[in-house]
């Protein structure tokens, strides 16, 4: 009993605790029945707002790797490849090192295309700038005579030395001073033939200066006299490099003009100047229409210079040239204000003073007028005046004569060694006799011969007691003037003498300098005369085509650097695409010939034109063989100066082509749209 009564007495005990458990189960479920429908829509919420999270997250993400795509893509297309970024949201950063300011505002900008600005974070940074932008070199040259500065900036690996050495070797007695500085840069490109162009320059013209850069020239110098001015002008043109800019600004002052002298003629040619001389372009212009007026046609030149003797010098030459309208034949010299007035023999007494008077009273008060009849027109004065005389003489050849009668043994070796000293000692041939009859001032007279046949080329010039007879040809297209001014000096008021001079540009210098346009002509020349023409088929130069190209590669070596075309032509025979390539092949064959001869041919290019342009007939043998021929024609700034130079204001006719090889050259045939060289008439 008593191992049994502790085992109820512990159920008992155990009784009121399942109660209480029980109690709180019924009290816990009473409570979720109450909670139920406030836990599911929390539940409820809790999900939907976690799905909407997540949709929102996927949108952003979405939308970052759209922008961060677009972006990489318009950063890659404007080869900016240094820039990062990244997309937060909304947000787009900008992240990397830009290689200068401006590319990181580049970078800004490709960026702000695709995301507006306001959304941009800028994290862009600039490296660091390690190296400095070159100065721009420029060096001047200043030269007065045997004096020439130099002043500038040059890269320092430039050899200032060899530059001073050049200068130096113009003359013994140059001085050079240097005052270049110089700065750690490379050569800038083009410099080096700037440099030779200026020095090429300076070398010419001996009071200049002259500004250096990399691309440009500028060239400013004072010559002493026009014909110098424009020496100086063709020549730096023809020397300038291709590529290279060049500002020539050369400047003459009027001649000085002693004595002040004009000479007009009046016969049956006409009314002609032997002497012009005005002090202002405004007396120019009146003295030329005076003239006209009178009766001169064609081209009239008159010289303005200083030295003018009496600020009414227009007037009293205006008021001469008048005169001469008053008869068929006469003339009148100036000399600074001596006027001489010559009229016809066979004019009458009083018809001679009306003119003689009427002059005089329109001439201003500083002028002197001595007038005088002319010889008869059968000579000057009787036969005994034509028995004395002396011949200074030239010919073409250079060979000088001097024949005639001369005072005495002492008068004959002076005029041989001036004639010497002028012209050569190997080229004099004395041949005067000795006669003490001679005329008073006979001795000046002879020795003014000889200094007047120095001014032609070829001619002579004749000495009789009472007139000069000068007759030839010039170069210069001043030496009537200075003939007349020589004359003048020389023999005072009243002399009597007759100019027949004639201009021949051939021999002036100046004129002769090669020009794109003279160049082309000059060619032209060589090829009238004989046509670089092929045997059918064949592209080889050889029989008479090789002296034509050796004659072509002579000029092309007098013109220095051009832009030339050399065009092929065949004739009608065979094939036009044989004949297209036939043509292109005998250009280029030219072309390789002048390269082989030494010539300059960057600037030149072969094109073949086939069968389109003939000169001649393809229905004869000797038409064809006439064309096949090459041609020559100016291009590109070549032709616009030779059109410049010839005062033509039309559009080019050369063929510009697009840009291309210079040897490598389409052989196909050109098409319609190609423009073409006007055929030239058949020879």
């Amino acid at each position: 009993m008593s191992e049994h009564q502790p085992s109820e007495h512990s159920a008992r005990a155990a009784r009121p605790r399942l109660d209480l458990r029980l109690r709180h189960l019924l009290h816990g479920l009473m409570h979720w029945s109450r909670y139920k429908a406030l836990v599911l829509s929390v539940a409820a919420f809790a999900v939907a707002a976690a799905l909407a999270i997540a949709a929102a997250t996927a949108s952003v993400r979405f939308m970052e790797h759209v922008v961060e795509r677009d972006v990489a893509a318009a950063l890659d297309e404007a080869g900016i490849r240094w820039a990062g970024h990244g997309a937060d949201g909304l947000l787009l950063t900008l992240s990397g090192e830009a290689p200068t300011e401006s590319e990181r505002f580049r970078a800004l900008g490709v960026v702000g295309t695709v995301v507006p600005a306001e959304r941009i974070i800028d994290g862009l940074t600039v490296a660091a700038s390690v190296a400095v932008a070159p100065p721009r070199f420029a060096l001047e040259m200043m030269r007065n005579n045997l004096d020439i500065q130099l002043i500038g900036l040059v890269p320092d690996s430039h050899d200032m030395g060899s530059i001073i050495r050049r200068i130096e070797a113009l003359g013994p007695e140059i001085s050079v001073v240097d005052m270049v500085e110089s700065a750690a840069h490379p050569v800038p490109f083009g410099w080096e033939r700037s440099l030779d162009f200026a020095l090429e320059a300076l070398a010419l013209v001996p009071i200049s200066k002259i500004s250096i850069a990399a691309d440009q020239v500028e060239i400013f110098g004072l010559a002493a006299s026009q014909r110098e001015r424009d020496r100086f002008r063709e020549e730096l043109q023809r020397k300038r490099p291709s590529g290279v800019i060049a500002s020539i600004d050369i400047s003459a002052p009027r001649p000085v003009i002693a004595p002040f002298t004009l000479r007009v003629l009046k016969d049956d040619a006409g009314v002609r100047f032997d002497a012009c001389s005005a002090d202002t372009e405004e007396a120019r212009r009146t003295i030329l229409q005076a003239a006209r007026q009178a009766g001169a046609e064609g081209t009239l030149e008159c010289q303005i210079g200083l030295g003018s003797p009496s600020a009414r010098w227009q007037a009293a030459v205006v008021a001469s040239i008048r005169a001469l309208g008053d008869v068929e034949q006469g003339i009148v010299t100036f000399s600074d204000t001596d006027i001489t007035l010559e009229l016809p023999h066979a004019l009458s007494a009083s018809a001679f003073d009306a003119i003689v008077g009427a002059l005089e009273s329109r001439l201003p008060d500083v002028f002197s007028l001595r007038a005088e009849r002319l010889p008869p027109a059968d000579g000057d004065g009787g036969a005994g005046d034509d028995s004395v005389e002396f011949v200074a003489s030239r010919t073409a050849d250079g060979l000088v004569v001097l024949r005639g009668r001369l005072t005495d043994e002492r008068l004959r070796n002076a005029v041989l060694a001036l004639a010497r000293a002028e012209f050569g000692p190997d080229t004099v041939d004395m041949r005067a006799n000795i006669d003490a009859a001679t005329p008073e001032g006979w001795s000046m007279r002879s020795l003014l011969a000889v200094d007047a046949l120095a001014q032609l080329e070829y001619g002579a010039v004749v000495v009789r007691p009472e007139r000069f007879d000068i007759r030839g040809v010039s170069g210069d297209p001043q030496a009537s003037d200075a003939l007349s001014q020589l004359m003048s000096e020389q023999l005072g008021q009243g002399a009597r003498f007759n100019l027949d001079v004639r201009y021949d540009e051939s021999f002036d210098p100046v004129a002769m300098q090669p020009t794109p346009a003279r160049c082309e002509d000059w060619i032209q020349a060589v090829l009238d005369e004989r046509m670089i023409t092929f045997d059918p088929g064949s592209t080889m130069i050889d029989g008479p085509a090789i002296a034509v190209v050796d004659d072509i590669a002579e000029v092309l070596r007098e013109c220095g650097r051009l832009e030339l075309e050399i065009a092929g032509h065949t004739d009608s025979q065979g094939r036009l695409e044989t004949n297209m390539r036939l043509s292109q092949q005998r250009a280029e064959a030219v072309l390789a010939g002048l390269l082989e001869r030494g010539i300059p041919v960057s600037g030149f290019r072969a094109r073949g034109y086939g069968p389109e342009f003939p000169i001649a007939s393809n229905d004869t043998e000797q038409g064809r063989e006439q064309n096949r021929r090459i041609e020559f024609r100016l291009i590109g700034e070549s032709a616009e100066a030779a059109r410049a130079e010839r005062g033509e204001d039309t559009a080019p006719q050369q063929l510009d082509l697009p840009d291309e090889s210079d040897l490598e050259i389409s052989v196909s045939a050109p098409d319609d749209e190609t423009p073409r060289p006007q055929p030239r008439p058949a020879n």
